[in-house]
């Protein structure tokens, strides 16, 4: 070679520098290229170039120049005619959504012959819009982001848009938009605060499996701060109706991407400052999507860390060695390298293994290696092993060893273990009970070998043997020493990850059964919180949940005759004939009790029934301070009785007073993260309050604050108004509550309701008063007249406000009214369905909604809205709690026996059914199909939860282990 003339050489050494990849490309434009991945800042500039290349480097750039123009001409020329076709013609409808600056008739494809013009450079938004990303000629962009630059000339942004119409039908939005409850959603890009090299929509599709253009309208409804029940019920056209479970799933997704994408940027800024930063490992930083990646890429930067082998041999001078090795390996001479008095470098050996440890290094963070190695194992059989940890078998405590005995000699694929089995695994292991590993194949490694050797990280040169040793040594430590334990954490990540969501989706599901079991009205009800030394606390309820009498009984000392005579003359003194008994210590004993009276009509002439409610949270919320303002005279032991009985009179409210860990929705609460728990326990509380609605002039401050929109500052604001000006009139006199904004009002007002009988006879009698010469002050009563009349005064009920249609669209169903000839004051009777169903089978919901010029799920919010009776509540369509007279024992259990049962849990591995006989039966998850839940379930997406009656058929009874084994027939 050295022969060979100076431009022979610096030729080869080109075209070695273009087949090699793009970041180990020692040229002037592998050096453009990582610049592009920098962030512009005004502190960043380019290297500083010696002053004896300025000429020739002046001369480059002019002929660069004038090449890159005509390349740039060329390629944008191809990758607008790539991207103008494929996104003009929108087929589907709700891809309007994004794109509503668009002309009527939609973008035209331009002539072949007309020439075209040429934008400087095509880009596509990444993050924020800083770094951006260009297209490669043979790359589209997905039509969930908008596409920005000068290639598409857009109108001006307009006021707002219709779906669902033709595109020459457009309506300009008011203020208060007329049945298009839509703000303008379309937009030349999502902003975002922290920029990537990946595309958030895009990533956010993938993730979650919810199409790109319902993930850019989540980004955007969740960046104005809209609420989950206000989307799933008022913007169904943005989320092509999807339930709330899934908006929270985007959401928390969502939030993960942001948490990434910050934390990398973090960690980008501290590099830049230490000066650790180089254009390599900027692009990788940006490329990471999980926290685990994160760290895999800057872990050897972190402070305090003592370095890699890879760093220890940079610093020695090794990496031109090792990148001459895959450009140029004819021109390497290791041992021009050696020192000997130099540790690390002292002979070829450590030389050769600096080399070595350098070039682990690159191949361990190079994307394309990644995602080949993680492809791969999508097709192989890998593993997650437990078994018992040998210091635990030694030391452990034997119960809890027990408890982990499945797990002792454990194996299951990664793709078939399931999400219960993980946590009990991941809890073993924080014990030290068990020992957990991930297996990978051999073959995974190599099949992986021999791919970079011969493909990846093949080299361009002939290789010497001592050359191609090395090679292949670090393609063996990359994948020995980095690339399998990242692929361990990773698998352990994502499966713990998947693990925690789905446990807590479970939880959540749980939840939503218990708060919207329905409610037990005009009853009078005793609550019992069983007790064994201390006694059982009783206490009557009325009707309107105020408290009659409290009492306690000795029923398990001896005393239970007596007693007896007590508790029959509370049910006749109050009329009580409904009992509801606490499932704590000593329930079994007091159903018993109660199950011997009723059944020896030892109550008569009352037919007396009882039922057993869950107690959970009952005594957190007996001590905490809201009993105390609620219950201010009253023994906490005796609070947890009222609480139970209030448990079934209205669950909802009762409920809401306590915090959702603490109701007990399920197992392994505490293995799973608990600010997603609680995020997510908190979301389902605020979206069973608002669907169900509350009622403004009677409701209690706690269960205010959980309306979408508000919280506990602007829930009491409201019950100060409430208490200075007396009732609502109307969903308008909101407004003037301190603290409610316009976004606060949208987000709240179709929640709540006001029972107009009550607001009718308030106005009628406040009339009379102002007839009498006098004028209603703002504190409710008489007053002087003054100059300027206050708002009490002129409010006037609106019926509109005691159905869930939301303000911004009462002038659409005023519209609708007379379309029907109907009367706002008919909503909720027999004549107003008889209307609505005359026009819909006339004209068909689509139709009427294109008359209207609405979408179908505004029209159908406003039907159900017009036709539900006054007063309806959605959780009469749930079970009611379960009334019994008798009970029976497990003994008198038989296989293949027929009963019903309420459901007390649902778990991953199944549901547990309370069927009467103090032990509740397990119907495993295989046995619940879809062919045995009703439709109803099935819409709702509800499952089996706690309070659902279900027939079930016993399969297996272990009186020993106290097993009971359930096959599921239908639910009730």
């Amino acid at each position: 070679m050295s022969s060979l003339p100076r431009r022979v050489k610096s030729e080869a050494k080109a075209r070695t520098s273009e087949e090699l990849p793009s970041f180990l490309n020692l040229s002037s434009e592998s050096e453009e290229e990582e610049e592009e991945w920098e962030p512009k800042s005004k502190t960043a500039k380019r290297p500083h170039l010696p002053k004896k290349n300025e000429a020739k480097t002046k001369k480059a750039a002019v002929s660069q120049s004038a090449l890159s123009k005509k390349m740039v001409k060329k390629v944008a020329i191809k990758e607008e005619m790539d991207v103008a076709f494929p996104i003009a013609p929108v087929e589907d409808k709700r891809m309007q959504l994004l794109n509503p600056k668009e002309e009527d008739t939609g973008p035209k494809p331009k002539s072949l012959n007309q020439k075209p013009e040429v934008p400087k450079k095509m880009e596509i938004s990444s993050f924020q819009g800083k770094n951006k990303k260009t297209l490669g000629s043979d790359e589209k962009p997905s039509t969930s982001v908008p596409i920005v630059g000068n290639q598409v000339k857009h109108e001006k942004c307009e006021e707002g848009f219709a779906f669902d119409e033709p595109p020459s039908k457009k309506i300009k939005l008011n203020a208060c938009p007329e049945g298009k409850p839509v703000k303008n959603l379309g937009g030349s890009k999502i902003k975002e605060e922290f920029e990537m090299n990946w595309d958030i929509v895009q990533a956010l599709s993938e993730i979650t499996n919810v199409e790109p253009w319902v993930c850019a309208n989540l980004i955007r409804l969740f960046q104005e701060e809209n609420t989950i029940p206000f989307i799933a019920r008022y913007r169904k056209e943005l989320i092509n109706n999807l339930e709330a479970d899934a908006l929270r799933e985007v959401q928390q997704t969502l939030e993960e991407l942001r948490t990434v994408a910050k934390k990398t940027h973090t960690m980008i800024q501290k590099l830049k400052k230490e000066g650790k930063l180089s254009g390599c490992l900027l692009k990788a930083l940006l490329n990471c999507r999980t926290l685990e990646e994160l760290d895999h890429v800057s872990a050897p930067y972190k402070t305090g860390s003592k370095g890699t082998k890879a760093q220890r041999a940079k610093q020695l001078g090794l990496e031109p060695a090792a990148l001459s090795l895959l450009q140029n390996p004819q021109e390497l001479n290791l041992f021009s390298y050696i020192r000997p008095n130099t540790k690390g470098l002292a002979n070829i050996q450590e030389v050769e293994a600096g080399v070595q440890h350098i070039l682990a290094d690159i191949f361990a963070k190079d994307k394309d290696t990644l995602d080949f190695i993680r492809k791969l194992c999508q097709h192989k059989y890998i593993s997650i092993q437990s078994t018992l940890a040998k210091v635990s078998s030694k030391s452990g405590n034997e119960k809890d060893i027990d408890k982990f005995q499945l797990y002792h000699e454990f194996s299951c694929h990664i793709k078939n273990i399931q999400h219960h089995q993980i946590l009990a695994i991941n809890r073993g292991e924080n014990l030290k009970i068990l020992t957990v590993k991930v297996n990978i194949p051999d073959g995974v490694k190599n099949e992986f070998c021999w791919w970079c050797v011969n493909e990846r990280w093949r080299p361009k040169q002939f290789l010497k043997p001592e050359f191609m040793r090395i090679l292949r040594n670090s393609v063996e430590d990359a994948y020995k020493r980095l690339i399998h334990p990242l692929l361990c954490r990773e698998f352990r990540s994502k499966l713990t990850s998947d693990a925690e969501k789905e446990s807590v989706m479970m939880f959540g599901r749980n939840l939503r059964q218990l708060l919207l079991t329905s409610p037990v009205r005009g009853r009078t009800l005793m609550g019992v919180d069983p007790g064994y030394k201390h006694g059982c606390k009783l206490a009557i309820i009325s009707p309107t949940s105020q408290i009659l009498h409290t009492d306690v009984v000795y029923l398990h000392s001896g005393q239970g005759f007596r007693e007896a005579e007590k508790i029959k003359k509370l049910l006749l003194q109050y009329s009580c004939s409904t009992v509801v008994i606490g499932n704590g210590t000593a329930c079994r004993e007091t159903e018993a009790y109660f199950a011997d009276l009723i059944m020896k009509k030892y109550f008569a002439p009352l037919d007396v029934v009882y039922c057993i409610v869950s107690e959970a949270g009952a005594s957190i919320y007996s001590v905490s301070p809201e009993a105390s303002k609620e219950m201010p005279d009253l023994d906490p032991n005796l609070r947890s009785a009222v609480s139970i009985a209030r448990r079934v009179q209205d669950p909802l409210a009762e409920l809401v007073k306590i915090e959702p860990k603490h109701i007990g929705v399920g197992m392994y609460q505490h293995d799973v993260s608990q600010t997603l728990l609680k995020a997510t326990l908190d979301s389902v509380v605020e979206e069973c309050v608002s669907f169900v609605g509350v009622d403004i002039n009677i409701c209690s401050e706690i269960l205010l604050r959980h309306i979408a929109g508000l919280n506990a500052n602007r829930a009491k604001n409201i019950i100060e108004w409430r208490e200075k000006n007396g009732p609502f009139i109307n969903r308008e006199q909101l407004k003037e509550v301190k603290g409610l904004g316009p976004k606060t009002f949208q987000q709240c007002a179709g929640f709540i309701r006001f029972n107009q009988e009550y607001i009718r006879t308030f106005c009628s009698s406040k009339k009379t008063e102002r007839g009498s010469g006098g004028l209603l002050t703002k504190a409710g009563v008489l007053g002087k007249k003054k100059s300027k009349p206050t708002p009490c005064a002129l409010q006037l009920p609106n019926p509109l406000d005691q159905t869930c249609i939301h303000p911004e669209s009462y002038n659409l169903a005023m519209r609708f009214l007379s379309l029907i000839e109907g009367n706002a004051n008919d909503i909720g009777k027999s004549d107003m369905q008889q209307k609505v169903n005359a026009v819909i089978q006339k004209e068909g919901l689509e139709g009427t909604a294109k008359r209207l010029n609405t979408t179908v799920h505004t029209l159908q919010l406003i039907i159900d809205g017009l036709t539900q009776p006054e007063g309806y509540d959605i959780r009469t369509d749930f079970d009611k709690p379960d009334f019994k007279r008798s009970i029976v024992c497990l003994e008198d259990l038989s296989v293949g026996a027929i009963l019903t049962g309420k459901v007390e849990n649902a778990t991953q591995f199944g549901v547990f059914v309370d069927i009467g006989v103090g032990k509740a039966g397990l119907i495993p998850v295989r046995n619940i199909t879809e062919a045995k839940l009703s439709k109803v379930k099935k819409r709702r997406s509800l499952g089996l939860g706690p309070g659902e009656r279900v027939e079930v058929k016993v399969l297996n009874v272990d009186i020993p282990r106290l097993r009971i084994t359930l096959d599921l027939i239908r639910v009730l």
